[in-house]
């Protein structure tokens, strides 16, 4: 059951999953790149959100390597990308580090992207979803995988006002783009 967050506009926060990344030897974690897979992923999470109507006002992005080129290689899908914010405190953050930053979130955005790294954006979109539509919770409960996209909606004035239970996730889906002998 979803409590009660107040009154104000619909808002949205988009949690998306870095995706899939590369294990060099010798590379430290923060500077891991994406892997043949995610460089093809990214993009499609990015048309997922255009095709959905879900494009954010503002991004929220870890500064790990894999994470960024995911930004970038998702929003190059949309016209006009808005503006991002790269904070080093959405690397390996857990679910109190995630809330601070999306809570400094600029009151006038009403669709906030997050851009970072499992367990913790999984734990979060199950602390804030009170509920789900469909089976969507339990989904992301089994298995937040790479380039996965989970958007939570909730009413409020401003983004401090986002509390656990207070959001209904409204989607979830994991975009996979395809490999050049699939696209012919």
């Amino acid at each position: 059951m979803i409590e009660r967050a107040g009154a104000g506009p619909l808002r949205r926060l988009v949690v998306l999953r870095h995706a899939k990344s590369a294990w060099p030897e010798g590379v430290e974690d923060h500077r891991r790149p994406l892997a043949p897979r995610g460089l093809r992923d990214a993009p499609a999470a990015g048309r997922a959100l255009a095709e959905a109507d879900c494009l954010p006002d503002l991004a929220l992005c870890s500064p790990a390597v894999r994470a960024r080129r995911t930004w970038e290689l998702a929003s190059a899908q949309w016209g006009t990308p808005p503006p991002v914010r790269y904070d080093r405190r959405l690397y390996a953050a857990d679910v109190p580090d995630l809330l601070e930053v999306v809570h400094e979130a600029p009151r006038e955005v009403e669709t906030l992207l997050l851009v970072g790294h499992n367990p913790g954006l999984e734990e979060l979109v199950v602390e804030l979803a009170g509920d789900g539509l469909d089976d969507m919770l339990d989904r992301v409960r089994v298995k937040f995988p790479t380039s996965a996209i989970a958007v939570l909606a909730w009413r409020g004035t401003g983004w401090p006002a986002l509390a656990p239970g207070t959001a209904l996730l409204t989607s979830f889906t994991v975009p996979r783009g395809k490999k050049e002998k699939e696209q012919e």
